[in-house]
């Protein structure tokens, strides 16, 4: 009889299990630290994953050079015909959140009123990034 009573417990756990796993979202934190080399392919990286997975929850975590495509107004340097602006607005559309580091903009002298409004500030970039991975659970991705 106690063998049953652990079978049916065992079963339980799993089918609690299984059910957790199907309904838990993912959640990937982007980490931009140079725009140049970073911004177009993290931002199609980015529409690329969220048109197979439309559910994942995306944070981007931008400090150093990496905040440049946040700026108001900022384009590829590679390709003008790149509007960062317009690729952000449609990534945050989707859900997406675009965070910069305020560390960065002192030791920079930028100010907030030079960014997007699709962007939001965070204390620290690096900070941020650990506090997503170890404390919310989210994967590191870096393009």
């Amino acid at each position: 009889m106690l063998a049953i009573k652990n079978l049916l417990a065992c079963t339980a756990l799993a089918a609690i299990s299984i059910t957790g796993n199907a309904l838990a979202q993912d959640k990937v934190v982007y980490h931009i630290d140079n725009a140049e080399s970073q911004a177009t392919k993290g931002l199609r990286n980015i529409r690329n994953h969220l048109d197979v997975a439309p559910q994942t929850k995306i944070v981007v975590v931008t400090h150093a050079n990496g905040v440049d495509f946040l700026f108001d107004g900022a384009k590829d340097p590679k390709n003008a015909n790149v509007d960062y602006g317009a690729l952000v607005g449609a990534l945050k559309s989707r859900g997406v959140r675009f965070e910069v580091c305020e560390i960065t903009l002192k030791n920079r002298s930028l100010k907030k009123e030079q960014f997007s409004m699709d962007a939001e500030f965070t204390p620290s970039g690096v900070v941020r990034v650990g506090q997503l991975q170890t404390r919310e659970g989210y994967g590191y991705l870096k393009p």
